[in-house]
C-alpha cells in the first residue's frame, strides 16, 4: 500500500473522563504514525444516534477530500449490527450501521459501501464492548495508508444500511410550517429540523410576510440575524451555522428556559391571512 497522510476525524459519545479516546488514537498512530487526528467531538449525548448524525453531516465537508471520519456512537456494540465503511464526495466514513450516517446519505448519492468484515484489519482479540479500539481505529489507520474499501469486506447497497426516520419539515393543512427539535447544543440552543430553504419556500408559496415561531405555549415573533439582536435573557430565533432554525436565549440556556426536549414540535405560522387558493 502506498502510504499517504490524510486526516482522521473522531466523533464519539465517550467524553474525556476515561482513556477510550486516547487508546483509539494510540491504535491509529501505531499503524500510521504520520496521520493527523482531529477530535471532532467526544461530547455527543450518550447513545444519541440522531445527535451524532447531525454533527457528522454538518461537519465533514469542511475537511479536505480524502479525510477519514470515524463515528463511534454505538449502543449496539457487540450485537448484530454491522460496521460499515462508506465513501462519498471523496470522504470516507467508518461507522456502526445504526443510522448514524442517515443525513450523510439522505441525497442517496454514495460512491461505495462495504460491510467491514475482514478481520485482517482488526486488533486481536476483538472486545465485545470496545469496537472503537479493535475495529474502527485500525480500519481507519489502514485506510489512511492507502487501503481500499473493497479490501475491508463485502460490497453492499445503500438500501442495505439502516437509516433513521428523521422527518422533514412540512406544511400542514393549517398552513403552518411544522418541524421539530432535533438537538440541544452545549449552549442550550434548540436546533430544529427547519432549514432555511424550506422556510423560504414556505414564505413564498404561502404568501407569508410576518411570522411567529411557536414552541409549546411560547411564541416568538420574527427571525433575527444574531443572538444579541435581543436583550440578554430574552428569546431569539436565528438561522445558525448549519442553516437550521435555532431557538435560543441570548446568553442563557433555551433548553432550560423552555423546558424543551428533543422531538418537540416547532411551528412557523403566518400572523397575516394566507393567500387564497
Amino acid at each position: 500500500m502506498k502510504e499517504v497522510n490524510p486526516i482522521i476525524t473522531l466523533l464519539t459519545d465517550f467524553g474525556l473522563k476515561d482513556e477510550y479516546v486516547g487508546v483509539m488514537k494510540g491504535v491509529i498512530l501505531s499503524i500510521n504514525s504520520s496521520v493527523r487526528i482531529v477530535d471532532l467531538t467526544h461530547n455527543i449525548t450518550r447513545h444519541d444516534i440522531a445527535h451524532a448524525a447531525l454533527a457528522i453531516s454538518a461537519s465533514f465537508r469542511y475537511f479536505p477530500k480524502g479525510s477519514i471520519h470515524v463515528i463511534v456512537v454505538d449502543p449496539g456494540v457487540g450485537g448484530r449490527r454491522k460496521v460499515i465503511c462508506l465513501k462519498k464526495e471523496g470522504h470516507f466514513f467508518i461507522a456502526p450501521d445504526n443510522g448514524v450516517l442517515s443525513l450523510v446519505v439522505q441525497d442517496e448519492k454514495v460512491d461505495e459501501i462495504c460491510a467491514v468484515t475482514n478481520e485482517q484489519y482488526f486488533l486481536k482479540p476483538v472486545s465485545n464492548t470496545f469496537h472503537g479500539r479493535d475495529v474502527f481505529a485500525p480500519v481507519a489507520a489502514y485506510l489512511s495508508k492507502g487501503g481500499e474499501i473493497r479490501h475491508m469486506g463485502k460490497k453492499i447497497l445503500l438500501s442495505d444500511i439502516v437509516t433513521l426516520d428523521i422527518a422533514a419539515p412540512f406544511v400542514s393543512s393549517a398552513h403552518e410550517l411544522v418541524g421539530n427539535v432535533i438537538s440541544i447544543d452545549h449552549f442550550g440552543n434548540l436546533i430544529t429540523s427547519i432549514d432555511q430553504e424550506a422556510f423560504e419556500r414556505f414564505r413564498q408559496e404561502e404568501g407569508v410576510k410576518d411570522i411567529v415561531i411557536s414552541l409549546g405555549r411560547f411564541n416568538i415573533k420574527t427571525i433575527s440575524r444574531s443572538y444579541d439582536s435581543v436583550k440578554i435573557g430574552s428569546p431569539v430565533v436565528i438561522f445558525g451555522s448549519r442553516n437550521l432554525l435555532e431557538i435560543s436565549i441570548n446568553q442563557a440556556d433555551a433548553g432550560t428556559y423552555f423546558k424543551a426536549r428533543v422531538g418537540q414540535t416547532v411551528k412557523v405560522k403566518s400572523v397575516t391571512k394566507h393567500k387564497s387558493r
